[in-house]
């Protein structure tokens, strides 16, 4: 696994061993980034559910100003800080080790809010609704934001969840990618 594009491209990655985490695949990060390029450059992005922590990392390369990384695994963890640290882009990004709903909790309180979430919890367990609903109720999406949810295609997330609508979705091979935003009536 490599950073695509941006300031680390080329850069390969640290990944753990087994099964324990299902990195999201270069087709889909690049189909991805081609997608939200234009609302990269100096945003804040959140990655939820990190893993390795590609996406986040291919975000800071790319020209986010900053990027909160999320994985509550310890040892996974400290690859995705590795990973930071081989591509030099420890200084604009921060990584907790927390479980997801925690740490969106800690970021509400801290006042932050981002212009990109992406998420990518374990497929078909049901994470996807109550996530973007902890991130709606802790106010952490930007007015103007995005919430993107990898998922597989035959277990895609809803339409509608509270005042954010799907508007685009992508798929590919057994993935799918769910973009939302604040309602065309500006709703939050």
């Amino acid at each position: 696994m490599r950073i695509i594009a941006g300031s680390a491209r080329g850069r390969n990655l640290k990944s753990p061993k087994g099964m324990s985490t299902r990195p999201t695949s270069d087709r889909v990060r690049e189909a991805l980034f081609n997608i939200i390029n234009p609302y990269l450059a100096d945003c804040r992005f959140l990655d939820l559910f990190s893993g390795t922590g590609a996406v986040g990392i291919e975000a800071l390369s790319r020209g986010a100003a900053k990027a909160v990384l999320v994985e509550k695994d310890r040892s996974t963890a400290k690859i995705i800080l590795d990973n930071l640290d081989l591509c030099r882009l420890k200084e604009n990004a921060e990584v907790l080790t927390l479980d997801v709903a925690k740490a969106i909790s800690l970021l509400g309180q801290r006042g932050e809010s981002f212009d990109i979430i992406f998420l990518d919890p374990p497929y078909k367990k049901g994470f996807e609704q109550p996530t973007i609903a902890a991130v709606l109720s802790q106010d952490i999406l930007a007015p103007q934001g995005i919430v993107i949810v990898e998922s597989n295609k035959v277990d895609l997330p809803p339409e509608r969840v509270e005042a954010l609508c799907a508007y685009r979705r992508e798929k590919y091979g057994d993935t799918a990618l769910t973009f939302y935003r604040y309602d065309i009536k500006g709703e939050r």
